[in-house]
């Protein structure tokens, strides 16, 4: 009879915990998996050098997030906090970064080692200053600024332009404002021989377009006087209205 055998486990070296994780599947984890889970479940970050959960706001250090309490200010030696600036790939405490001088850029929050653009009170990465509604970078170009905010020509039209009454674009240069109606340049003439006008050329409004004087004078005479007529009354009217403003 061949004698019972007693097995023995061999040691285990380098064990890992387990963790219970309590998702759909029901996992265990190890350590730095159950970690990572529990702080993607929080709304958390992991720091990149202890490895454990960040309770508090972390410090980013080239785009990794690390508690603070790990580092020290490169210039004065104190304990960083999450409001810790990163220049040359060096960390500093807000005061001796501030008094380095270094401009921060206005969109990022960040230092500005190279380029440098000023504008609207402000300083920017030059890929950082860029129109509000299509957020392209200006890269020098002119840029128009509305409710502090900047714009692109093109969208700065689009949104607050003046659109011609003519050809229903938005009016990129100069706008002509007449007949309570803005024109182009180009797009204001007469409305009978396109002969095109100024404001400091006579003409007459029909049907709300501009006529020439050249075409008013070859109107028939009862159309002439319809229309001296209209224009009387409604200078009388504007005349009355503000007799009664005054007034009031």
């Amino acid at each position: 009879m061949i004698p019972a055998q007693t097995f023995t486990p061999p040691p285990l070296f380098g064990a890992v915990a387990l963790f219970a994780w309590g998702g759909p599947s029901n996992q265990h984890l190890c350590r730095p998996c159950h970690i990572r889970e529990r702080a993607c479940s929080l709304g958390k970050y992991v720091c990149q050098k202890c490895h454990a959960m960040i309770e508090e706001q972390p410090l980013m250090f080239r785009n990794d997030p690390y508690h603070p309490d790990h580092f020290n200010c490169s210039n004065c030696g104190k304990e960083l906090t999450a409001d810790a600036k990163e220049l040359k790939n060096e960390l500093y405490c807000l005061p001796c970064h501030d008094k380095m001088g270094v401009p921060i850029c206005g969109a990022c929050r960040r230092p500005i080692e190279g380029r440098v653009v000023n504008a609207m009170g402000k300083q920017w990465h030059v890929e950082h200053f860029v129109c509000a509604k299509c957020e392209k970078p200006f890269l020098g170009h002119r840029h128009y600024e509305r409710k502090s905010q900047a714009y692109c020509e093109t969208h700065y039209n689009q949104l607050f332009g003046n659109v011609c009454h003519h050809c229903n674009r938005v009016i990129g240069g100069e706008v002509v404002s007449a007949l309570n109606k803005a024109w182009c340049i180009g797009c204001f003439t007469c409305s009978t021989c396109s002969t095109k006008l100024t404001l400091k050329e006579k003409f007459v409004e029909l049907d709300l377009k501009p006529v020439c004087k050249q075409c008013y004078e070859r109107m028939p005479e009862e159309l002439k006087r319809r229309l001296a007529k209209r224009e009387h009354d409604s200078k009388e009217r504007k005349r009355k209205m503000g007799i009664c403003l005054s007034v009031v």
